[in-house]
C-alpha cells in the first residue's frame, strides 16, 4: 500500500484516482467505477463524486492507496 497526500480535508474519488495515477483521465475513472472495479475501505464504490478523506483506503486492480493529509493528524 502506498500513501497519496491531498491538500484539503476530502477529495472526490474520481479526482483521487487521477491524482494517484490509477487512471489517466476522468473518463477512465468513470469506466472503472461503473464496472465495479473500485473499493473504498473494502466496499465496492461506483460514485465518482464520493468524498474520500484521510485514512480511507482505495483499491483498484490490485493496487491499494491510503489517503493522507500532511497538514492534518496522522491517520
Amino acid at each position: 500500500m502506498r500513501d497519496v497526500e491531498i491538500r484539503d480535508e476530502t477529495i472526490r474519488l474520481g479526482q483521487l484516482l487521477k491524482l494517484a495515477g490509477l487512471v489517466e483521465h476522468g473518463a477512465a475513472a468513470r469506466e472503472v467505477l461503473e464496472a465495479g472495479e473500485v473499493t473504498v475501505n473494502g466496499r465496492g464504490e461506483t460514485r465518482r463524486g464520493r468524498q474520500v478523506a484521510p485514512g480511507d483506503v482505495v483499491a483498484l486492480a490490485g493496487e491499494r492507496i491510503r489517503v493522507r493529509n500532511p497538514g492534518g493528524p496522522a491517520s
